[in-house]
């Protein structure tokens, strides 16, 4: 039964989410995270729970102790989202990006074997369907990595399933579509879209639209997400272990949409090259193994925050 958590990236955008989840179900929760994200302007911190600026590729000995510390509250899962998790970022630094996201759930998965952790929830991303991948897209699917941070990703997910297989850790690997919702990233090429228009559009700024703004997105609330880990961590089917879950809507809009929601102006931009035209989760297994069921569309949210 999950009890005492630990969470990786617990002051970031869906780690925070996460933590605060935890905290209101009464969990005690410890998080690592190292704060330093190009994403952020600032990182949520819960008061109920206990934070360490650590990192999970340097600060092994650090996270070591603080395993041996916690006795008699022995961590029993961990939430793993600590990662670099840019895609422009990982084109500009191939080698921390894969330090991070390998090495450092690696790191993650070998302290949690060793101090007997029951379950890890790793965080992976949908950019692991790439181009070839027509939508919507199926966890069985071949990968398709077109830069190092799908490819660093992927392979932690392959460490995840290893570490069940090999190991006995139980481990559930969720690939996310994208995610928004309050306190997403806002700074620059760093952030989703949404956060992007959202900063343009308060400051009065027109909307920059990459292409024509055709391509199609599935847009998932970070509170669904929330809500699929929270499944996937007290889940007592041994059929989870080891799998990967999408974790989406079932739905999209194009980026052109989102801007004609949100109203005021707009104007096209160069287009990025090697960007999917469509992303659409297929979440039958979801919703099948995890009773996962997403519980927000984009357009209320838009129309009730008033974005």
């Amino acid at each position: 039964m999950m009890e005492n958590v630990l969470v990786t990236g617990g002051s970031g955008f869906i780690g925070g989410h996460i933590v605060d989840e935890l905290v209101d179900r009464g969990k005690n929760v410890i998080v690592i995270d190292d704060e330093s994200s190009a994403a952020n302007e600032e990182y949520h911190h819960n008061d109920k729970a206990a934070y360490y600026k650590y990192s999970i590729t340097t600060d092994n000995l650090k996270i070591d102790r603080l395993f041996r510390d916690w006795p008699p509250l022995n961590i029993d899962t961990i939430f793993h989202l600590a990662a670099k998790s840019r895609i422009p970022y990982s084109i500009e630094h191939p080698r921390k990006t894969c330090e991070v996201n390998y090495m450092g759930t690696l790191n993650i998965l070998e302290v949690a074997r060793h101090y007997g952790v029951k379950r890890v929830l790793y965080s992976s991303t949908s950019s692991a369907y790439g181009l070839k991948n027509s939508a919507p897209q199926k966890e069985d699917m071949e990968v398709d990595c077109l830069n190092p941070y799908s490819a660093s990703k992927v392979a932690g997910e392959n460490l995840c399933k290893m570490y069940s297989s090999l190991y006995g850790l139980e481990t559930v690997i969720f690939r996310y579509f994208n995610v928004y919702g309050e306190r997403h990233p806002l700074k620059g090429s760093y952030a989703p879209v949404i956060g992007v228009f959202d900063t343009q559009s308060r400051s009065g700024q027109a909307m920059t639209i990459t292409g024509d703004g055709s391509q199609r997105r599935d847009f998932t609330y970070v509170k669904d997400v929330v809500q699929a880990n929270m499944l996937a961590a007290e889940s007592t089917d041994d059929e989870i272990i080891g799998e990967i879950f999408n974790v989406g809507t079932g739905k999209n809009y194009s980026v052109l949409d989102i801007a004609k929601m949100i109203g005021g102006e707009y104007m096209f931009t160069e287009p990025r090259r090697g960007e999917s035209k469509e992303t659409l989760a297929d979440i039958d297994k979801a919703k099948k193994l995890l009773n996962y069921e997403p519980k927000t569309d984009l357009k209320d949210w838009i129309k009730t925050r008033g974005v």
